[in-house]
This record gives C-alpha cells, structure tokens and sequence, in this order.
C-alpha cells in the first residue's frame, strides 16, 4: 500500500511539472476564461455559485489547453508525421487548430453519430475528418488502426499526463480568480479535465473539494469508483454528448483517485434545464457536458451550505437545432408554451373560432395541425393540436373553458400549472 502511495503520488506531480509548464507554453495563444458570478443561481442553490466560462475559450471548449500544449511540446518530433486523434469534437477541434497553428497535419477519427457542425468546425480549421463508429471508443480504435499504418503520432484526449497538464491551467487560473474556493465541480468523460484541474486545485488549496459529475446515461467513474477499480460500461445516448465513453483512462483513474473527492450523477431533464437556464438567466449559451455542475445544483447536490463553488462550463460547442429543441422544452416546462389538443365539428369557420379564442387572451401562435383523417376523430370532426406561447399561465385554464363553452372538446393540453 505504502508502495501504491508513492506510485500515484509521482504520478500527480508528474501532472503538477507539466501543468506549470503548460501555462508557459499557452500564454498568449488562448484565453484566460473569465469566472462569472451568478446571482440568480446563488439565491437558487443556497451558495455562492461561480461559472468558469471555458466555453468562452478558443474552439468554444477547454481541450485547446491541452492539445496544444501536448503538440507544442513535441513539434519538431511529429511536424513530418502530422497527428492523428480520435473525438466526438471538441479534441477534434482542438487538436485541428493547435495543430493548424504549428503547420502540422491533422487526421481526426470522429464517430458518425457527431453533430454536422462540429464535423464542419473541425474541418475549418484544417483537419482531414474520417467518420467511423457510433461511439468514441470505435473512433479511437479505428484512430490507432490509422496511426499504425501512417506513422501518424496519436493524440489522447484524456489520457495523457501532458494532456491533464494543460488542461490543469484551468485549475491554476480558478485558484488565482477565486482565492477561498470552497468546492469546484467538474464534467467528467475520459477524466483528463478533472485530473489536470483536481491536480492544481489540491497542490494549490488542499481543502477544496473536487467534485466530478457525469450523466445517469454515461456513469463510466462512479461505476468504477464505486467497485475500486476501471470498469467498461455500455452508455446510452445523452444531451451530455461530450462526455460519453465507456470508460475512464487508466492513467486519469490513478490521478483521480488522489485528487477527487466525490462523484455525483445527474440525469438528462436536469441537463436541459440547465442548459436553458443558462441561456435564459446569465445568457450563457453552454453544450450539455458544460451544463453538468449546473445539472447537480440543480437536482440538489451540495444546496443550501452557504459554500463558495466554481462550476466549470467546459465548452459551449451545442447543436443549435438541439438548443432549439430544449428551449422549447424548457418554455413548455414553466408554462410559457403549451400544447392544447381539440376536438372540433370538421366545417367551415370551427379552426377560426379556436384562433379567435387565443387572439382574445394575447397567445401568439407557434404552430397548428389540423388533422380531419386521424381514425381517432369521429366521422366529422377534426383534430387540432395547437402550440402557442402565453402572457401568463393563468390564461390557460380560463381559454379552455371558453371553448367547451363554443361546443368545442377540449382533449389534453401540456404545460406547467
């Protein structure tokens, strides 16, 4: 056991060298995010809650740090070979800017499953991108395949000591922004986010907690914290796209082992809400792994403790067609949207005395279906489903009431009371 100690305790100064190293190496080529107060939030939560706003950052996310500082430090050794690396895409786009930025080649392995933008995004900043696989680790694979057979040199997204040291400024940075931080929660995929920040973190102020957070739908560390050692899982789809492996790195497993004190899931509606009450409260527009910490305060971890937290917003790198999607869900949630299906005589003039109902209580109309097919309806009549936005919940009930009144069947309408 003494032994073991030892091991993991080189193995985290190892990431200590490289960190203060890497924050030589990055001055002047990326930013220093700023840290955000959130009032809002704070009042929320019971704390005094604080957004490191990494998706402020190049690329929109955290992984430059680390990709550039890994390229940097071995350019002259790779700048024949180029690089080659395997991401869901913000590594992708990482390493394709450091890497763009050092006159290197740059292959990226992304799985097909991976938002068009950030394929698009990628190749802008001068990667070659192959699609394969439907998740990272079929991605990796194939990245290694490639590497093997071009003498391409491999860039690990995680699990790489010089990887967690560049992605460990972050942590350098919180400690001087903050300087009596309580608590720093962090999203955790592979786990070399949370290595490099846990690492600067506990060298720089031992008694802050490190806190990882993962989706219910991906839970690869608080499985294998929980049983001692890595264990493989099989995720399932989530918002939190950015963080879904199978598993943690076997080296980021050791570090976090040292520098994590505790690891807590959360599940997807709460990864919506927290995504849209970003936006919508500190206008902050934020990617579903970046919205996890939000996600844990929100479903209540650590509240009402009156403690001083960094949230880290790794990246802001989100499909706008799924942002859509959940502000939608987001409006309908509180009641500021609803969905109201009716059942109506199929004539002319019913679908107008439905509109005029609406006009009268000031709903703006989002979207009507009017379907007079549907073996639902009774001969005659039609099905309408409505979706529109209202000045105020209360109306609701008060329009509904109205059209019964008309002789129209109100069926079900969907939002928050």
């Amino acid at each position: 056991m003494l032994w073991r100690d030892k091991v993991l305790g080189k193995l985290v100064d190892n990431v200590w060298e490289n960190i203060l190293e890497a924050e030589k190496v990055l001055s002047g080529v990326i930013h220093k995010t700023p840290v955000d107060y959130s009032a809002t939030f704070s009042k929320m939560t019971g704390n005094k809650l604080y957004f490191k706003l990494e998706n402020m950052q190049k690329t929109g996310s955290f992984k430059v740090r680390g990709a550039y500082y890994k390229i940097f430090k071995h350019k002259d050794e790779i700048k024949g070979k180029g690089v080659i690396a395997a991401s869901s895409g913000n590594h992708a786009q990482g390493v394709a800017f450091a890497s763009n930025s050092l006159g290197i080649k740059s292959t990226i392995v992304m799985p097909e499953i991976t938002p068009a933008f950030k394929v698009n995004a990628t190749r802008n900043y001068g990667a070659e991108v192959v699609l394969y696989g439907k998740v990272y680790d079929e991605a990796y694979k194939k990245s290694i395949e490639i590497s093997q057979q071009t003498g391409s040199v491999f860039i690990h997204p995680f699990n790489d000591i010089e990887i967690m040291g560049g992605q460990g400024t972050i942590g350098l940075e919180i400690a001087s922004q903050l300087s009596d931080i309580d608590m720093v929660l962090v999203p955790v995929g592979g786990g070399g986010l949370i290595s490099g920040i846990g690492t600067a973190i506990k060298k720089l102020k031992p008694s802050t907690k490190v806190i990882a957070v993962e989706p219910k739908n991906a839970p690869k560390y608080y499985v294998s914290r929980k049983n001692g050692k890595i264990e493989t899982i099989e995720p399932l789809p989530s918002l939190a796209d950015g963080v879904v492996t199978k598993g943690v790195g076997d080296l980021t497993f050791e570090v976090m082992s040292e520098v994590v004190d505790d690891v807590v899931v959360v599940d997807e509606n709460s990864i919506a809400t927290a995504i849209y009450l970003m936006l919508e409260r500190s206008k902050i527009m934020v990617e579903g792994a970046g919205a996890l910490p939000l996600a844990a305060m929100l479903e209540g971890y650590y509240n009402n403790m009156n403690k001083k937290i960094a949230l880290v917003v790794s990246g802001g790198n989100i499909d706008l067609t799924m942002l859509y999607r959940i502000i939608m869900k987001g409006l309908s949630s509180i009641g500021r949207i609803v969905v109201l299906k009716v059942l109506t005589k199929d004539q002319p003039g019913e679908l107008a005395k439905i509109l005029n109902v609406l006009y009268k209580y000031k709903c703006n109309i989002v979207e009507v279906k009017h379907d007079r097919f549907s073996l639902r309806s009774p001969v005659g009549f039609a099905s309408v489903e409505v979706i529109f936005e209202v000045p105020d919940i209360a109306v609701v009930e008060r329009l509904k009431k109205d059209l019964i009144e008309m002789g129209i069947e109100v069926e079900n309408s969907e939002h928050s009371k």
